[in-house]
């Protein structure tokens, strides 16, 4: 018997088919170039998991808010619509989620991370 694929799994799909993502190796390199790493992971979590230095902490419940240069709550980063934003959560899913909906908000250079922070620590990449 088949199992057919749950909503989120295409929906995460769809999601990935718009980004280009970066592997743990080129985040350094698209720091140097200015991009913005954002850390979605909630605190919890980054207690539990560590801190990575470089990255701008923004929990996911407000990102659109702090990244849509049009919004009252934007963060001085939120300069215009090509910022390169880099959306880092645990392990790769949540981000690929919200890069696609910076996108939708006309952010198209967003991105994420494949893998997440545990690839940036097993490649010991900024942690």
């Amino acid at each position: 018997m088949t199992m057919a694929v749950s909503r989120i799994d295409r929906v995460l799909a769809d999601a990935r088919t718009r980004l280009r993502r970066l592997n743990a190796h080129e985040v350094p390199a698209a720091l140097e170039r200015g991009a913005v790493l954002v850390d979605i992971r909630p605190q919890a979590q980054r207690d539990r998991e560590g801190d990575v230095a470089a990255a701008l902490v923004i929990e996911r419940n407000v990102l659109e808010w702090r990244c849509d240069p049009t919004s009252d709550a934007r963060l001085p980063q939120a300069i215009d619509d090509d910022v390169e934003w880099v959306v880092l959560c645990s392990e790769g899913y949540t981000s690929s989620l919200a890069a696609a909906a910076l996108q939708d908000l006309g952010l198209r250079r967003a991105t994420d991370v494949i893998g997440g922070y545990q690839a940036l620590r097993a490649e010991s990449v900024l942690v």
